[in-house]
């Protein structure tokens, strides 16, 4: 299943100011209920270079994408903590993490790698 794009700073300010947050060790999940499955990254850069930057972009969004097609309608940000190294195994463990707590996985979790 495909998951939709969070692009408006409307959008962006109001998951902020209403929305529940969730951590975990790699990252802090903000969502709200939402007609759709809808997903934004914020990396700020204060966790490096561009490189770097779009480096954590899509290890969160592979991630993400593992859980999106078992996820109840939400809108979800999401907000890597500063490390010294990412790794996507940490971020697939800590959102199933996340998402298993705030009851957020409609049925069970089936994360296979390709």
């Amino acid at each position: 299943m495909r998951y939709r794009r969070l692009k408006n700073k409307k959008e962006f300010s109001k998951i902020l100011k209403t929305g529940k947050r969730a951590y975990s060790e790699t990252v802090t999940v903000v969502y709200m209920p939402s007609d759709e499955v809808k997903m934004a990254v914020c990396v700020g850069k204060k966790y490096g270079k561009s490189v770097q930057r779009n480096r954590i972009k899509r290890l969160m969004r592979e991630a993400f994408s593992r859980f999106a097609a078992q996820l109840k309608p939400c809108s979800v940000l999401l907000l890597p903590k500063v490390r010294e190294e990412y790794a996507f195994h940490a971020f697939e463990r800590d959102l199933g993490k996340i998402f298993k707590r705030e009851k957020l996985i409609e049925g069970s979790v089936q994360t296979t790698l390709p």
